[in-house]
């Protein structure tokens, strides 16, 4: 049910559009760039420019470091992610145009298929303690920019998760007790996923 990612596990795959590299964190089993249901991933921008085309996925963006990036959407809407955890959510397939607001930027990325995963992210900055009541076949992640976090699933030892590091967690319906199980996480800057798996 809980898994941590180490750093060194962490792959560096080149952008779809060739002008950049990304910190590829999790994707889902046996997946790749042209093919997949869910990936997170931090990835540095350098330049302005036109990000890879995801037709057919959703993206949610959020600024991990750097004085921020304006995005616009085939001309039209747009988003200014300025403050540390700020977040944007778009359509992969958009023409999407990023132009730094002061030099370079880091983002945490997390893109997902049309129709087949439903994503919800919650970016803490205070430090704090979430609870996550956990559903089955949902995954949830975690991650911290500056602080170690605290893991403490109910009714287990609590886990020490150094910075940097993902948390994983995952349940199956037979291992529910009473229908529920909670987890505690307990950080500062914190990104929290929860992917939705959509039953086709």
């Amino acid at each position: 049910m809980l898994k941590i990612i180490s750093p060194k596990d962490f792959k560096t795959i080149p952008w779809k559009n060739g002008l950049g590299e990304t910190t590829e964190l999790a994707i889902n089993e046996g997946a790749n760039l042209d093919n997949f249901i869910w990936r997170l991933s931090i990835a540095s921008v350098v330049n302005n420019g036109v990000f890879s085309d995801f037709s057919g996925y959703h993206r949610n963006l959020v600024l991990i470091e750097g004085k921020g990036i304006s995005l616009q959407y085939d001309g039209k809407s747009s988003d200014r992610l300025i403050k540390l955890l700020d977040v944007a959510s778009f359509d992969g397939g958009s023409k999407t145009q990023g132009e730094l607001v002061d030099g370079a930027i880091k983002d945490f990325n997390i893109i997902t298929s049309h129709g087949k995963v439903s994503p919800h992210v919650h970016c803490y900055i205070e430090h704090q303690q979430v609870v996550i009541n956990l559903i089955a076949n949902n995954l949830y992640f975690a991650y911290s920019l500056t602080d170690d976090i605290a893991v403490q699933v109910i009714e287990q030892e609590s886990h020490v998760v150094p910075v940097g590091h993902l948390v994983k967690l995952s349940t199956k319906d037979s291992e529910l007790k009473g229908g529920s199980s909670t987890v505690r996480l307990t950080g500062t800057n914190m990104i929290v996923v929860q992917l939705q798996i959509n039953n086709t």
